[in-house]
């Protein structure tokens, strides 16, 4: 997928800032930061959205949702946290490569949006 952002990120063809990589997936800080700490999780496999993931996807979710708690450790926000997955435009998908938010490192107010 040349034309996806994110895969281009994973294939190392753009530049990022990767905190943390699994044989699956990749971790890599927001370019448009919302949270003092805002880090993308992203498969390397190309998924365009939670709407696009099947029963055969789910231990790639488990590796995500852990890797998110993992890099929380990691990045010093321990067990307070936000984790985003925005599926579909008009929720605020704006890449369409399935993705995780981790933001924290500030108080997260709700609702959010």
């Amino acid at each position: 997928m040349t034309e996806c952002i994110f895969c281009q990120i994973v294939e190392g063809d753009l530049a990022s800032d990767v905190v943390r990589e699994g044989s699956e997936w990749l971790a890599f800080r927001d370019s448009n930061p919302q949270a003092p700490i805002h880090i993308l999780i992203v498969p390397r496999q190309h998924i365009a959205s939670l709407e696009k993931v099947s029963e055969q996807n789910s231990l790639l979710l488990g590796h995500l949702l852990l890797a998110a708690k993992t890099i929380s450790q990691e990045q010093g926000i321990g067990s307070d946290y936000r984790i985003v997955l925005n599926t579909g435009e008009g929720a605020g998908q704006s890449v369409f490569h399935l993705h995780l938010h981790l933001l924290g490192g500030r108080a997260l107010g709700w609702p959010p949006g």
